[in-house]
């Protein structure tokens, strides 16, 4: 059964005083594991995550203001590439990183030709999160001419 993580309080006060929005990290996993060990990680960074264990469940049930997607290659019926392809088509692909434990070839050309993050599990160190905090800042970041 698919279940749905719900993200944790969006506020926190900046140096302003004022309430800023904690961003959003949406993880399509299917390890139940590997979910819990981001929802810490990324929690103590001081991310809000919604976790979803198949791409159907996030493709029905996704929720708006994801900063960044974090997408297992492998799970359950659709994979991860098909799930940002289709995103992709609708038009509602947020910034994003593909996560996979032994990445075959497929997988690393696929992410290479689409200039998709890729993060190997295991995670080391800070590599996922640096990827996720890219993605963030590139989304931000004003385009050519801006």
């Amino acid at each position: 059964m698919d279940t749905t993580c719900s993200p944790r309080p969006a506020q926190r006060r900046g140096a302003s005083g004022r309430a800023a929005r904690r961003p959003l990290v949406a993880v399509v996993e299917d390890d139940r594991a590997v979910v819990n060990s981001l929802e810490f990680a990324l929690g103590t960074e001081g991310y809000r995550v919604a976790a979803f264990f198949s791409a159907q469940a996030y493709l029905t049930q996704a929720i708006p203001g994801v900063d960044c997607l974090v997408v297992d290659f492998r799970l359950p019926g659709m994979d991860g590439i098909q799930l940002l392809e289709e995103l992709g088509r609708r038009g509602l692909l947020p910034p994003h990183v593909l996560i996979a434990s032994n990445p075959g070839r497929k997988c690393r050309e696929w992410a290479a030709a689409m200039a998709v993050p890729l993060v190997e599990k295991p995670f080391l160190d800070e590599a996922l999160t640096e990827r996720i905090k890219a993605a963030i800042r590139q989304s931000r970041s004003p385009g050519p001419g801006h």
